[in-house]
């Protein structure tokens, strides 16, 4: 599993764009820049619909203000859902980015792949939230169990700022 003091993968996401999906390197994305990502098991499911989005949407200035460039939202999910769900939960108007990790492809290379059968989620991700300063990681904060929302929220991951 990746932790703090880690380079993040060369990975590349999908982000939806006004002409369609668009491959987003995930390390030019944080070349010289402080980002905050953090990942969700699926967009729409329960926790992270209604407690993991909203809670960086209600802290995105208090991130802006701490000099945080960017704040990514990671799923394993297509580029198409993670653009209806920016849209649905208004992180897209709140500024922060969805990216789709379609292939689970980062999800798996920093280790935080699981499967839930009996939920249908195959190769989704732990819920995390990071801070990566110039491509490496700064602050890990991964929850336990994928149903909970508390180190990982917008609010866990200011109070170790």
């Amino acid at each position: 599993m990746i932790s703090v003091g880690d380079t993040l993968p060369e990975a590349t996401l999908i982000q939806m764009t006004a002409d369609g999906p668009a491959a987003v390197s995930l390390a030019e994305k944080t070349a010289g820049r402080k980002v905050v990502i953090f990942a969700v098991p699926g967009a729409f499911t329960p926790t992270c619909h209604s407690a993991h989005v909203p809670s960086f949407i209600r802290t995105k200035d208090q991130f802006d203000a701490k000099g945080v460039e960017e704040v990514i939202c990671v799923s394993v999910n297509d580029p198409f859902v993670m653009k209806a769900w920016g849209d649905a939960t208004g992180a897209a108007a709140a500024g922060i980015t969805m990216l789709a990790d379609a292939d689970s492809g980062f999800t798996k290379a920093i280790g935080m792949d699981f499967d839930a059968p009996p939920a249908g989620l195959m190769a989704r991700s732990g819920r995390y939230a990071m801070l990566v300063e110039d491509g490496k990681v700064t602050l890990f904060q991964p929850e336990e169990s994928p149903g909970v929302c508390e180190v990982s929220a917008g609010e866990g991951l200011l109070a170790s700022m």
